[in-house]
């Protein structure tokens, strides 16, 4: 099992191994292709990674903090998932961004978990104003005594005219504002999967034959609106949810609700495509996002809804089989 220190504890942490630093937000192919060259690197020692919670973005800017692909409890299932020994959950971050990169080895990583490597990639950054980069980690590591893998970006490809682009944090929620799911999936080498508690709706779905579970997220980065193919996996609790589970199909909508309200509220709707579905009411739901069936758009009335959700099913249940 993981062990799981936060700033406080570091005391605690086993020393020696392997380690990689970073945000590590979605675990993404990208972070895959660090972490598993980190355990090629621990042939004695655990294989530790170094996180932080929040987002630094957040500490520094917080009106530019990014929303999560995972929150913390997805990304710690994520992350053991992976085969890391050991997650350092740094929740003072302020006070290491401050240090200077000489600083942030010495009195920090080394004293704090003496690693025999540090693993990379190209774009790694740290200390004050991010000014230590993959030279000058190189260059301490020679006078220090630990070694240093740099792991090349992971290219993947986005359509069938083989468009790539370098596999980040980043590019997987811009894929998802504009809802590319089907290749923000593509990048994480799993379907993106958001998270929430069902939450009373406005029962229009079952009114009209579709009941939906509608969900509050966590801090996470929502798709843009949107009629979608997916699955849902419904559990007791958050951590229930982030990771596996029993999963069945569903579409999902997204979208402001133009066609019977006024004030147009952001409502985020599951509808299981199955008989005798539970009451979800107070349950955990993870909706994982396969492809995009089409844009929201409003309708003049409650028989042109039903028909085009109707129609709206049959296109994700084709969505998913194609899906495998």
């Amino acid at each position: 099992m993981m062990r799981i220190l936060d700033s406080i504890q570091l005391k605690n942490a086993v020393r020696g191994g392997a380690v990689s630093i970073g945000n590590f937000d979605g675990v993404h192919l990208g972070h895959r292709d660090i972490l598993r060259q980190a355990r090629l690197a621990c042939s004695s020692g655990p294989l530790s990674v170094m996180t932080f919670e929040p987002h630094p973005v957040a500490i520094l800017y917080p009106d530019r903090a990014p929303r999560v692909l995972s929150p913390l409890p997805m990304k710690t299932k994520l992350l053991e998932e992976a085969g890391v020994d050991q997650m350092i959950i740094i929740t003072d971050s302020l006070r290491l961004l401050n240090l200077s990169p000489k600083d942030f080895i010495d009195d920090f990583l080394l004293k704090t978990l003496s690693p025999k490597t540090v693993v990379e990639g190209p774009n790694f950054n740290f200390g004050y104003g991010r000014s230590g980069t993959m030279d000058t980690l190189r260059t301490m590591g020679q006078q220090r005594g630990f070694d240093v893998i740099e792991v090349p970006f992971r290219q993947i490809h986005l359509d069938a005219d083989r468009r790539s682009a370098v596999c980040s944090s980043s590019l997987i929620r811009g894929l998802l504002e504009q809802g590319e799911v089907d290749f923000a999936r593509t990048a994480l080498g799993r379907p993106y999967r958001l998270i929430g508690k069902t939450v009373p709706g406005r029962g229009v779905g079952r009114q009209l034959g579709f009941p939906t579970a509608n969900i509050h997220p966590e801090k996470q980065i929502i798709p843009s609106e949107g009629v979608y193919a997916g699955f849902v996996v419904v559990g007791d609790s958050l951590e229930s949810v982030c990771v596996g589970g029993t999963r069945r199909l569903a579409a999902f909508s997204l979208g402001r609700a133009k066609t019977f309200l006024s004030d147009y509220p952001l409502l985020i709707e599951a509808h299981i495509l199955e008989d005798n579905v539970e009451n979800l009411y107070g349950k955990y739901l993870a909706m994982e996002f396969i492809g995009k069936v089409r844009g929201q758009q409003r309708f003049e009335s409650k028989e042109a809804l039903i028909d085009q959700i109707h129609l709206d099913c049959k296109k994700v249940l084709e969505i998913l089989k194609q899906q495998g």
